[in-house]
């Protein structure tokens, strides 16, 4: 097994190609589509540059795996499928969870299903997937928000938003339906639980300082340096300071226009009757900044 790692300078994402360079069965794990809010302007480059290098390898994709419907970017699952269309998408059970918030956050029409069958695969925790020769197990991660999965490829985790290179520590906690005491356990009852030579593959990298990227560790790392939630950290002030930070962190720049594509799957909005296609952008629907939690208000 190899792990070809992309990197969006844009939104400092993660994008992974899991790959058996014998059989040339492949994954790609959360995939960005790049969008420029000013002139809301979609392209392709990143997701691209992935599609490059499956051709180039002549890989065999099997599924385009999202961690959860990210907040951040637009995923890239759809301009995958439209060249591997026997590709399958995939994603954690309980999407249906912020589908069903973010349906009324946009008042989207009310034939959009909130069962997750946009998705291909919808995994339960703790199952085992094949993709032909790899086979990787799902663990439920949740805590950024309910829908977080981390996948898992023999001695390889892939853990999203969950908890980033140990100089950054975790996932923030204050979008709808999100727990800090959730990612605690997480983190500490599922991920930490591992054995400590198990490497992690994280969904972002900051490059805090300015420093070099990074984006592969081990639990052993995490459980000793991490500088948000090291092992031996207690729940409570793990909790409080989850809290006290999450409350002063500004909103993503592209929370709206990302999760309103990200939980159809990627698909975008259907063209309105004038062909064109419409992002919906609520105003206010969120307390203000610095008020605590991201919690959802009608105003």
């Amino acid at each position: 097994m190899e792990i070809k790692a992309f990197f969006d300078t844009r939104t400092y994402t993660m994008t992974y190609v899991v790959f058996d360079p014998a059989t040339r069965d492949a994954v790609v794990i959360d995939p960005v589509l790049d969008y420029e809010p000013a002139g809301s302007k979609i392209w392709t480059e990143s997701v691209d540059e992935v599609l490059d290098f499956l051709k180039a390898k002549d890989l065999n994709l099997h599924f385009v795996l999202e961690t959860h419907a990210h907040a951040d970017h637009l995923s890239g699952s759809q301009r995958i499928k439209e060249q591997y269309p026997n590709a399958k998408t995939g994603v954690g059970e309980k999407i249906t969870m912020v589908q069903s918030v973010f349906k009324d956050v946009f008042d989207l029409p009310t034939d959009f299903p909130t069962d997750g069958r946009q998705f291909d695969r919808l995994f339960q925790d703790g199952e085992e997937v094949t993709a032909g020769s790899l086979s990787f197990q799902v663990i439920n991660t949740p805590g950024h928000t309910p829908a977080c999965v981390t996948y898992k490829f023999e001695d390889a985790i892939f853990t999203g938003d969950t908890m980033f290179m140990p100089d950054q520590g975790t996932g923030r906690c204050d979008f709808p339906a999100g727990s800090a005491d959730d990612l605690y356990d997480s983190i500490t009852r599922r991920l930490y639980e591992l054995p400590d030579e198990t490497r992690v593959f994280v969904g972002h990298d900051y490059q805090p300082g300015g420093r070099e990227l990074e984006y592969e560790t081990t639990i052993a790392a995490q459980k000793t340096a991490n500088i948000q939630l090291p092992a031996g950290r207690s729940r409570e002030e793990f909790v409080q300071f989850r809290t006290s930070r999450d409350s002063k962190l500004s909103s993503p720049k592209l929370l709206f226009q990302s999760v309103q594509v990200n939980v159809d799957a990627g698909n975008l909005p259907k063209p309105a009757d004038n062909q064109v296609r419409y992002l919906r952008i609520p105003l206010n629907v969120f307390r203000p900044e610095g008020d605590g939690d991201l919690e959802l208000r009608k105003v």
